[in-house]
């Protein structure tokens, strides 16, 4: 990955595929740091983040990682991986715009692509963009304002009780308890409103992603949730991301098919 590969078109509306909405010039702006050195943090993120990992997160306590430990690691880690995979990412956007509209909640939403996706799509009125990490947080308002995406709000909780379109991509593999989220996804989604979201239940092939959820039993109870809470809608995009809707039985009245059964 070169830097030069993803600078600003000066001009230009913001685009993704053209320099990540800017990503680049705004993590050398909002950290003050020079090319040659945000360039050396990017090319040893996922390293650091791994090895940070491995000696700060614990499953008792996963949120003390990313709301305290984590610090820029997540913002450098992030950003290469968005640049990097910048096809792949902006695969994910395409199905944003297919789907978001009204009121969207971007859950754990990083580094703010797809709260900025979302932003510039047509017929969606405001954006929550909600982040554990303050780093994450503090980095985002810069973009949105860099951005002059008005109706985009950065939150460390949800602001509202329902959303028309909730977003959450790479979290629910970092949470200790995935069924809760999803209890939480239930009651803050409007009827027919859309869940796009994604998982990677893997530590990886050679233990990159000490960080990530692997409990069979656990994995096994959250797929077994969805399927009783959800539908799931067909999208044409080749991608890992899957867009739901609030299951019509489950919303007969009003309250989710938790079944205990899929705890066991």
């Amino acid at each position: 990955m070169l830097i030069q590969d993803s600078l600003r078109i000066s001009g230009a509306k913001p685009s993704f595929q053209i320099d990540q909405f800017r990503l680049l010039e705004h993590l050398q702006s909002h950290l003050g740091v020079s090319w040659q050195d945000l360039e050396q943090h990017l090319r040893a993120s996922q390293e650091e983040l791994r090895r940070l990992g491995e000696r700060e997160f614990n499953w008792d306590d996963p949120e003390a990682f990313y709301s305290s430990s984590v610090q820029q690691h997540h913002l450098y880690e992030l950003s290469c991986w968005h640049v990097d995979s910048s096809d792949y990412i902006g695969q994910t956007l395409d199905l944003v715009a297919d789907r978001a509209c009204g009121a969207v909640l971007d859950f754990g939403g990083g580094i703010g692509t797809h709260s900025i996706g979302a932003a510039l799509v047509p017929g969606v009125s405001r954006v929550d963009y909600v982040d554990l990490n303050p780093v994450n947080r503090a980095f985002v308002a810069h973009r949105i304002d860099d951005l002059g995406l008005e109706h985009v709000r950065v939150l460390s909780e949800p602001a509202l009780d329902r959303y028309d379109t909730i977003l959450c991509f790479d979290v629910i593999e970092h949470l200790a308890d995935p069924v809760a989220q999803l209890r939480r996804f239930f009651s803050l989604l409007e009827a027919d409103g859309s869940l796009v979201c994604n998982w990677y239940f893997s530590r990886g092939s050679q233990g990159e992603y000490p960080f990530h959820l692997d409990d069979p039993a656990i994995i096994r109870s959250f797929l077994l949730h969805l399927q009783l809470n959800f539908l799931e809608e067909f999208h044409p995009h080749l991608i890992t991301a899957r867009s739901y809707r609030p299951h019509p039985e489950a919303a007969l009245d009003g309250l989710p098919r938790w079944r205990d059964a899929c705890s066991a």
